[in-house]
C-alpha cells in the first residue's frame, strides 16, 4: 500500500467511526496528496520523519480494525447515505458562516443518552407554536428527550395537559415558574413583543438544575429538518472556554445600516442570532455568567436605554467583549427567515437546511426563493398527527414511561378476536389534548353567579359557533373533537370571524380523533373542567339558547338559592324541522310556533320518554319555575353547580350517554 493511500485511509477511518474526539491529524491532512515518488512533502520534512508517522498510522489503524471488530456504538440516526443531509453536504460554503464539516458526520451520541431542550413559552399563541416545534423534534429523533420549559401559569396548564395525554414514550417535562423568575429580568427594559419572557433565557444557569451540565435553547418559531441528536453532538467540537453555541445573524441589524440613525447594541461584526443556543451550563456557572450578563447589560444600558431584540442584544454585547466564549455553528442550524435577512447566501440547496427558524411576525408571508418549501415543511408539522409521534424508543428504559407500558400491557391481554375488540381497546385510549388553543379571557362576576355554557363538537358543526356566539354572552367552555389538520382549518375559521375572534370569553378545547369513536362523554368532561364560573349550562352544539337566556339563569341563581341547595335547573328544549326559522322572541311567539306546528317539543316523535318529564303541559301555563322529578330516560338540558362533575366513563356514541349522565346527576 503506498503512502498517499494509507494516509487516506486512516483519514477517513478517524471521521466515519472514532466515537469520541479523534486524535490530532492535522499532519496527516497535509501531506494526504503525496505521491510514490515523494513529491510535495513540503520543506524540512524528511523521508525518515515520514516514514516514522507512517508507523504511526499503522498503529493507529490496527487500534481501529480493533475498535471494528467490536459491537458498533451507535452512531447518528440519519447518515449521507440515508437521507442526503449529511454535514458533508450540508457543510457548503455559506458566506461568512464556515459551513465546511471536517467528516461525513458529527461524532456518535449514545443511543440512550438523553438530550435535554429548554423553552421559554408564555401565552396561548405561544403554547401552539411549542407543539409545532415537538413534533418536527419528535418527528425525527432516536433519543430520549429532556424538555426544560420556562412558562406561565396559562402555558403550563396547556402544556401540561397536552404532554400528559399525549404519552410520548421517553419524553419527560419539567416546568419553571416564570413568575419566580421575573425579578431576574424585569429591570431591564425591552422593546422587544417578546416582552419581560424574551429576557429569561438569560437565566437559565440559575433555573436549570445544578448538575444539568449541557442544554439546546431553543425559540417556539423553530422548525428541525433533522435528528436534534447531530445539534447536541456539536458539544464535543467546543474547545478552550467556548460556552455558547450560536449561528450568525443573517440580518444586517448589528451592523447598523439598515436606516438612518439606526443604533443597534455592540456586537461582533454581524453578531449572533440566540433562537438556537448550545449552552455549556457547568462551564458558564464556573465562569459567573450571571454576573457577567448583568454588568455588561447595566453598562449598555446607561446609553442604549433599552433592549431591542431582547436576550439576543445583552448575549452579543457579552460577546463583544469575550469573544472566545463562543463556538460558532455553520448556519444551516439556524436559517432564519424574516426581514432583511441574507438567510439565502447560507446554504446552495434546501436539502443542506437542517433549523429553521420562523422568526418573523409574518411568518409564511417572508420574501424569500424557497419560501415554498419552508411554508411546506412548517405545515407538514403543523398539520403532522401527532398520535403517529407515540412510538417506541427500543431499548432506552425510563423512568417516566410506566402509565404508557401499563396501558401497553393492558391493550396487550385483550382479545383480538372478540368482536367488540375495538369498542373494549377504545375504553382505554387516551386522547391527546390542548386545553385553550385560542386566547381566553375571563373576568370573574364578583355576584357569584355566573353561568358557562357546555357543549362539545366536531368538525362538521363548525358553522354554529358564531350563531351560539350572538345567543350567549357569557362564557362558554366547548370541547372539539378534531384530527390535527382540522385544528389548523378550525384556526383558519376563527381568525376570518369578526363574531368569533371579538369573543375572547370562549374556551376551544381540541381533544384530537383517535380510533373510529365518538367519545361524547369524554368530550363533555373535558369542557366541564374547565369551566371556571359558579354554575354551567350543560348543552349541545345545535341548540340555540333563546335571546337573554345567560341573564335569566343569573338571575334564576339568586331566585331559586342555588347556592345552599342541591337544584338542577331544567331549561326546555325545543326542536325544528326548517333550516330556516324565525327565532322567537318571547315565550307568547315559542307558544304560538308550537301550535303552528313550525316547533316541536323536542325528540317528542322519536324518543318521548327522554323528555316527558318535563311536563310541556304545564310549562306552557307556569309563570315560575316547578319542580320536576327524575323518571328513567330522562335527558333534559341543565343547569348545574361547577362543583357537580360526572364520573361517567368514555361513553363512545351519543346514544344513552345523556341518559346516564343525568341518572349520575339525579344520585348525587
Amino acid at each position: 500500500m503506498n503512502v498517499a493511500l494509507l494516509l487516506l485511509i486512516n483519514f477517513l477511518f478517524l471521521c466515519l467511526l472514532y466515537s469520541e474526539a479523534p486524535p490530532p491529524v492535522a499532519p496527516v491532512a497535509s501531506v494526504v496528496h503525496v505521491d510514490g515518488q515523494g513529491r510535495g512533502l513540503g520543506r524540512g520534512v524528511s523521508r525518515e520523519a515520514l516514514e516514522l508517522r507512517v508507523r504511526e498510522v499503522e498503529e493507529e489503524n490496527q487500534l481501529l480494525r480493533r475498535e471494528l471488530s467490536r459491537p458498533p456504538r451507535a452512531l447518528l440516526s440519519k447518515t449521507h447515505s440515508e437521507e442526503g443531509t449529511g454535514d458533508n453536504e450540508a457543510g457548503l460554503k455559506a458566506g461568512s458562516s464556515g459551513n465546511r464539516s471536517d467528516c461525513v458526520q458529527q461524532p456518535a451520541v449514545d443511543k440512550c443518552e438523553t438530550i435535554h431542550v429548554a423553552i421559554v413559552c408564555a401565552g396561548y399563541n405561544a403554547s401552539r407554536d411549542v407543539v409545532t416545534l415537538v413534533k418536527s423534534v419528535l418527528f425525527h429523533r432516536r433519543n430520549p428527550l429532556h424538555f426544560h420549559i420556562i412558562t406561565d401559569s396559562t402555558a403550563q396548564q396547556i402544556l401540561a395537559s397536552l404532554f400528559r395525554t399525549w404519552m410520548v414514550p421517553a419524553v419527560r417535562v419539567d416546568f419553571y415558574d416564570a413568575d419566580e423568575l421575573k425579578a431576574e429580568v424585569s429591570w431591564i427594559p425591552n422593546k422587544h413583543y417578546s416582552g419581560i419572557y424574551g429576557l429569561m433565557k438569560l437565566v437559565l444557569t440559575k433555573t436549570l438544575p445544578p448538575d444539568l451540565q449541557k442544554v439546546i435553547v431553543l425559540d417556539t418559531d423553530i422548525t428541525f429538518a433533522t435528528d436534534i441528536a447531530e445539534l447536541w453532538a456539536v458539544f464535543h467540537k467546543f474547545k478552550g472556554q467556548q460556552v455558547l453555541g450560536l449561528v450568525e445573524n443573517q440580518s444586517d441589524w448589528y451592523l447598523g445600516n439598515l436606516w438612518k440613525n439606526h443604533r443597534p447594541w455592540p456586537a461582533l461584526e454581524r453578531g449572533f442570532n440566540t433562537g438556537v443556543i448550545l449552552l455549556l451550563l457547568d462551564r458558564l456557572r464556573k465562569l459567573r455568567w450571571e454576573q457577567m450578563w448583568r454588568l455588561t447589560a447595566e453598562r449598555e444600558l446607561m446609553s442604549m436605554l433599552s433592549t431591542s431584540l431582547a436576550d439576543q442584544d445583552i448575549f452579543n454585547a457579552v460577546i463583544k467583549q469575550n469573544p472566545f466564549l463562543v463556538h460558532q455553528l455553520p448556519c444551516f442550524w439556524n436559517v432564519q427567515l424574516s426581514d432583511h435577512t441574507r438567510s439565502e447566501k447560507c446554504y446552495k440547496d434546501v436539502s443542506d437546511l437542517k433549523v429553521i427558524h420562523w422568526n418573523s411576525p409574518k411568518k409564511l408571508r417572508v420574501k424569500n426563493k424557497h419560501v415554498e418549501f419552508f411554508r411546506n415543511l412548517y405545515l407538514t408539522f403543523l398539520e403532522y398527527d401527532g398520535n403517529l409521534l407515540r412510538r417506541e424508543l427500543f431499548g432506552c428504559p425510563s423512568e417516566t414511561d410506566h402509565n404508557s407500558e401499563n396501558l401497553q400491557k393492558t391493550l396487550s391481554e385483550l382479545d383480538e378476536d372478540d368482536p367488540c375488540y375495538e369498542f373494549r381497546r377504545e375504553r382505554f385510549t387516551v386522547h391527546r389534548t390542548h386545553l385553550y388553543f385560542l386566547h381566553y379571557e375571563y373576568e370573574p362576576s364578583t355576584d357569584h353567579t355566573d353561568v358557562t355554557l357546555v357543549a362539545q363538537l366536531s368538525m362538521d358543526r363548525l358553522q354554529m359557533l358564531e350563531a351560539i356566539c350572538k345567543h350567549w354572552e357569557g362564557p362558554i367552555s366547548l370541547a372539539l373533537y378534531l384530527s390535527d389538520a382540522e385544528a389548523q382549518q378550525f384556526l383558519r375559521y376563527t381568525q376570518g370571524s369578526e363574531v368569533l375572534m371579538s369573543r375572547g370569553n370562549v374556551g376551544y378545547h381540541i381533544v384530537y380523533k383517535e380510533g373510529q369513536f365518538y367519545p361524547v362523554n369524554l368530550l363533555r368532561n373535558v369542557a366541564m373542567r374547565q369551566v371556571n364560573t359558579p354554575y354551567m349550562f350543560l348543552s349541545d352544539i345545535d341548540f340555540l339558547p333563546m335571546y337573554g337566556l345567560y341573564e335569566y339563569l343569573r338571575k334564576s341563581v339568586v331566585q331559586l338559592d342555588m347556592a345552599n341547595s342541591k337544584k338542577a335547573l331544567v331549561v326546555p328544549a325545543f326542536e325544528t324541522l326548517r333550516y330556516r326559522l324565525s327565532y322567537p322572541k318571547s315565550k307568547a311567539e315559542l307558544l304560538s310556533q308550537l301550535d303552528m306546528g313550525t316547533l316541536f317539543t323536542f325528540r317528542y316523535h322519536v324518543w318521548t320518554k327522554g323528555h316527558a318529564p318535563t311536563n310541556f303541559a304545564k310549562w306552557r301555563t307556569a309563570t315560575t319555575p316547578y319542580r320536576v322529578q327524575w323518571e328513567a330516560d330522562f335527558e333534559p338540558y341543565v343547569m348545574v353547580r361547577r362543583t357537580v362533575q360526572s364520573t361517567t366513563g368514555a361513553s363512545l356514541a351519543s346514544g344513552w350517554n345523556k341518559v346516564a349522565h343525568i341518572m349520575e346527576l339525579d344520585a348525587q
